[in-house]
């Protein structure tokens, strides 16, 4: 069949079509994001003490993603909001901590 090009009464509605974007941000970083940004890290942590080597790589992996994250995260929350600020503070301490555990030894 060949394409035919559309006419008001065969118009397909596509919503990953339609821009629904706006210059306004959504709000401030949610206390979620917060938090779960901080259980990662601490997850990576964990598995990083483990003497396996497949169980350190993968420890390494994730905090080294985390960390791109949470850098992200943290330029997002400067423009949107903090939102929770205990939240954001224990993402920071765990932040630091990764990246002094990674720089000390």
């Amino acid at each position: 069949m060949a394409h035919v090009a559309p006419t008001p009464d065969r118009r397909a509605a596509h919503a990953s079509h339609r821009s629904t974007s706006s210059s306004t941000p959504d709000g401030p970083v949610l206390t979620a994001t917060w938090l779960g940004l901080t259980f990662g890290m601490i997850v990576g942590l964990v598995l990083v003490s483990w003497g396996h080597i497949g169980v350190r790589a993968a420890g390494i992996t994730l905090l080294f993603m985390l960390v791109l994250l949470t850098v992200a995260v943290s330029a997002a929350a400067l423009r949107r909001g903090i939102g929770s600020g205990r939240a954001a503070l224990s993402t920071g301490v765990a932040l630091t901590f990764v990246v002094l555990k990674f720089l000390l030894g």
